[in-house]
């Protein structure tokens, strides 16, 4: 039976591991063309759809003027919003440090854009009132008023809402036809980036994702095909930790996303306008900037934003979604913040609060691990006395079994109920951007001048990053080598062996993971040897006939 538990906890380790290499850090792509009955697909732009008038009105010339931008300011972040199309020149978010997702000439809002068949289209030329905004308190808004025309006599005039304790902004369009003749026209809204990260420090996205019906899809930039048109739920550009997502709110907006020639994606909303002559269209939309903070994205239908993968296969492959497991785990671990301040505490309490609903079946295991442990004596004299007949040698092993009172299997399924568990804790510290530049216990950085730290925080400074002095996968190494020892003596000697080289292969493996990560599983080493000792104080109920039995076999 230890073999088959050893066989579990090798496998779910190396589950762990190969997940975080292969599926973590690679987005997953969206369902093939082929989608299942039921999800919506991404159809081409439907850019003959409506009819065009007879005749295109005449553009009138409009004068150019020097964009002019304004300033957001809230205790979230800091924003500048330009002129042309109300465009995002600037966001840089005040989490954990400055985080910059908007950067004018690389990525951002790229403002509202009004096209026509056979003409192309271009920004709306705002006026800009109710600048500059700012917000101090954790609650309040303000709105920015843009105003234009565009060359062919339609009036626009959007309007922008900022709130001081969300990442989200509320967009409101509003469309008049000035002229006498109907009007065929597009209106857009996109968000643009690279495909491949720019200036250092920003927070570059990796992959397109978005929802629709309740379906979430990715797809990694750089295999993104050429931009299309769909209905769904919300679009948005995807980082591990950051998200930047539009939302439409009207039903006249449909998703646009895809490649925009060879380098750059967008994703962002579109809607097919017909204006009768002094006709008014009107939508509202929501363009969300932000981490990616459960409680910020459930606000806004974005929760599905946060990949937390599936079980034991990814979800592209069929695996069992994790959602129902990985979200009461980021929902106690912020419930224990909320009262601690440290993230690095909530871990360990949330580690413990882990150890004492699992405690029931740790003990069933421990225990069937110690009878068999016991009798395992009795069961290589069987198998040495039939020798010869390896059929009787396994019917005389289990009617041992079943006479002691012995599960073959007692060790081995408790073990094996906990993996999904421990998985979903693995994934959900994973994705938890709470834990970015979060300390657990740091002294600042140290100075340059010392030999082989110089430079390197002291000590746990950030627990989305390793820790830069190993000390915590040292740690766990130790812990795991003592739990090792206390388990009982394991009656293979090769078996033996790979037990004790098994916490060096682990800590090899754990230098490069999160601190967060490592400080769970340090913890949880630590109560099993605590739980462990306790265990080993109580005699196996077979313990004193483990000679006899032997004899008399």
């Amino acid at each position: 039976m230890e073999n088959r538990a050893v066989l579990a906890a090798v496998l779910m380790a190396a589950l762990l591991i190969l997940y975080q290499v292969l599926f973590v850090s690679s987005p997953a792509p969206p369902p093939p063309a082929s989608a299942p009955e039921g999800v919506a697909k991404p159809v081409p732009t439907p850019e003959k759809t409506a009819p065009p008038p007879a005749v295109l009105p005449p553009a009138r010339p409009l004068p150019r003027f020097a964009e002019r931008t304004v300033a957001v300011d809230t205790p979230l972040y800091h924003a500048i919003v330009g002129s042309e199309g109300g465009r995002l020149l600037g966001w840089t978010l005040h989490y954990r440090g400055e985080k910059v997702l908007a950067e004018r000439g690389q990525m951002g809002l790229s403002g509202l854009i009004l096209e026509r068949p056979g003409v192309g289209g271009a920004p709306v030329e705002f006026t800009i009132t109710g600048g500059p905004v700012t917000l101090d308190g954790k609650a309040g808004e303000g709105t920015l008023v843009m105003t234009g025309e565009d060359a062919y006599g339609v009036r626009v005039r959007q309007t922008a809402t900022f709130r001081a304790d969300q990442y989200a902004v509320d967009l409101a369009v509003r469309l008049e036809n000035g002229r006498r003749e109907p009007q065929t026209l597009a209106v857009a809204l996109p968000w643009v980036a690279p495909v491949k990260p720019g200036t250092p420090g920003a927070q570059w996205p990796a992959e397109l994702v978005w929802q629709v019906d309740g379906t979430v899809h990715r797809e990694p930039l750089d295999k993104a095909p050429v931009a299309e048109e769909s209905p769904g739920d919300w679009a948005g550009l995807d980082s591990l930790y950051y998200l930047t997502a539009l939302i439409p709110k009207s039903p006249g907006l449909a998703l646009a996303l895809g490649k925009v020639g060879e380098d750059r994606v967008e994703v962002g909303l579109r809607g097919a306008v017909t204006l009768g002559p002094g006709q008014v269209w009107e939508a509202r939309a929501q363009l969300y900037a932000g981490p990616k903070e459960y409680r910020q994205l459930r606000a806004h239908g974005l929760e599905g934003a946060i990949n937390f993968g599936g079980f034991p296969l990814p979800r592209r492959y069929g695996g069992l979604p994790m959602e129902w497991l990985g979200v009461p785990v980021l929902l106690v671990m912020n419930f224990f913040y909320r009262f601690i301040g440290n993230y690095g505490v909530a871990i360990i309490l949330l580690t413990v609060v882990t150890k004492v609903l699992f405690y029931p079946l740790t003990v069933k295991s421990m225990t069937s691990m110690k009878k068999m442990q016991t009798i395992q004596p009795q069961a290589n004299a069987l198998r040495a006395k039939h020798k010869s007949d390896p059929q009787r040698a396994q019917r005389e092993t289990l009617e041992l079994y079943r006479r002691e009172g012995v599960n073959p299997l007692g060790g081995c399924l408790p073990m094996v109920i906990q993996v999904p568990i421990f998985y979903a804790l693995y994934i959900a510290l994973s994705v938890s951007v709470e834990l970015q530049n979060a300390g657990f216990i740091c002294f600042g950085r140290a100075p340059d001048w010392l030999p082989f730290v110089g430079g390197a925080d002291l000590w746990i400074c950030d627990l989305a990053a390793q820790d830069p002095l190993y000390v915590l996968p040292i740690l766990m190494g130790v812990t795991m080598f003592v739990q090792q020892k206390m388990q009982p003596t394991m009656g293979d000697p090769n078996q033996a062996k790979m037990m004790l080289i098994m916490p060096f292969v682990f800590t090899f493996m754990f230098l490069k993971l999160p601190a967060g990560l490592v400080l769970y599983w340090t913890v949880s080493n630590a109560l099993q040897i605590l739980q462990q000792r306790l265990m080993n104080r109580k005699p196996a109920r077979v313990a004193g006939r483990g000679a006899k039995d032997v004899a008399r076999v």
